[in-house]
């Protein structure tokens, strides 16, 4: 059975209702393992145990947060040829802006070589409706591309 790794970082009530509309999403697809990781706590182990993998992040500064980026630091080298291609995607919430964690992101993933199944989604604002619906479908978008 395909595994989805989800990576978040998750310090806001904002963020949680996003994580919980990802959750709602890759459930809605049969016959894939959903795993889910605060940042700081996930590792090159996970990763290279997952078919996928969707990250979470608020933007910072216009930056992604420290804990998605200690995830990066931590999985660069020791994944970097083993995930070749590996299908993502990726959600990003901002008071204002999510353009440059986003751009960040992409800079870093286009390293690693894997492959975006699905357009970035940069949310500002309180999560309303539709952007946890944009979040469910996300996250059943890549459950499917498994």
């Amino acid at each position: 059975m395909p595994r989805l790794l989800v990576v978040h970082h998750t310090p806001s009530p904002a963020m949680q209702a996003l994580l919980e509309a990802v959750r709602e999403g890759a459930a809605l697809v049969d016959e894939v393992e959903l795993t889910v990781r605060p940042a700081l706590s996930a590792g090159a182990a996970d990763l290279l145990a997952a078919d996928g993998v969707l990250l979470g992040t608020p933007a910072n500064i216009g930056y992604m947060s420290g804990a998605l980026k200690h995830f990066f630091d931590t999985v660069y080298y020791p994944c970097l040829d083993a995930t070749v291609g590996l299908p993502y995607g990726v959600y990003v919430h901002g008071n204002d802006d999510t353009a440059g964690a986003l751009a960040a992101i992409e800079r870093i993933t286009k390293g690693l070589r894997w492959k975006q199944v699905a357009a970035p989604l940069g949310l500002t604002g309180a999560p309303d409706a539709a952007a946890r619906e944009a979040c469910r479908e996300l996250a059943a978008t890549v459950a499917i591309s498994l």
